[in-house]
């Protein structure tokens, strides 16, 4: 009981850590992000720095939320467990080249050389490499990762039903969303793609503040133990 209640902890806490420093990195990156000319006229480079601090330490936490639950999870549906590690790993990941973009946008600036057309223009196109590992990332493997972890915990009963919903129903809304943005039905940075992350948002910050605070239900992990202490029984 003990083991898992840290676990719980653990994994809250590490989900409280992606959304403080993915919020404030976004804050931070706002120079970089909204001035074209920012690669040969900007002065934010610290600003910008911090934040790829900040989403460096989001990398950890994201990875850190589903190796932090393995050991739960697992016990109840092995293959979604996994499946959860992957694709937090994979969000990650894509979410580091986007970290790499932007910090190469003030290298180019600390460097800047006479051709102020041409850094202008690999400037936004690094730029634009972090503004697409944002969709890919925090949009489409989030939703598919979220659905996973989310289905698991409805199955399981790990943690309460109607918080299990939200990311059970979050998850496709927020893949279909992120599929109009890439096609072009409207922006990311928009009223409906703020609006459909929103489910998302509640279902992890839920399951983080349950975790910390309540820890898996008792009753779900006695039922799941039940099976394996009645074996160990009969071959003794």
């Amino acid at each position: 009981m003990a083991s898992t209640r840290g676990t719980a902890r653990i994994a809250g806490a590490c989900y409280l850590t992606t959304h403080v420093t993915s919020v404030a990195a976004l804050v931070l990156y706002a120079p970089v992000l909204n001035q074209p000319g920012y690669v040969i006229g900007g002065s934010a480079d610290t600003r910008v720095l911090v934040g790829g601090w900040l989403e460096v330490v989001l990398t950890l936490a994201i990875v850190g939320t589903a190796v932090a639950l393995y050991p739960v999870t697992r016990r109840h549906n092995q293959g979604l467990a996994i499946g959860y590690v992957g694709l937090r790993t994979l969000e990650a990941a894509v979410i580091a080249i986007g970290i790499v973009s932007l910090l190469a946008v003030v290298t180019l600036r600390q460097q800047a050389g006479a051709d102020a057309a041409a850094l202008v223009g690999v400037g936004k196109g690094l730029v634009a490499v972090h503004n697409w590992t944002f969709l890919l990332g925090p949009n489409f493997v989030c939703a598919a990762d979220t659905f996973v972890l989310a289905w698991l915990m409805w199955r399981s009963r790990l943690i309460p039903r109607f918080i299990a919903g939200l990311g059970v129903v979050g998850g496709p809304l927020l893949f279909v969303s992120a599929t109009a943005v890439l096609f072009g039905a409207f922006k990311q940075v928009s009223l409906p793609g703020a609006i459909a992350p929103l489910p998302v948002f509640a279902w992890e910050l839920g399951l983080a503040l349950f975790l910390i605070f309540r820890g898996f239900k008792q009753t779900s992990l006695d039922q799941r133990e039940a099976p394996r202490i009645s074996e160990a029984v009969a071959v003794a």
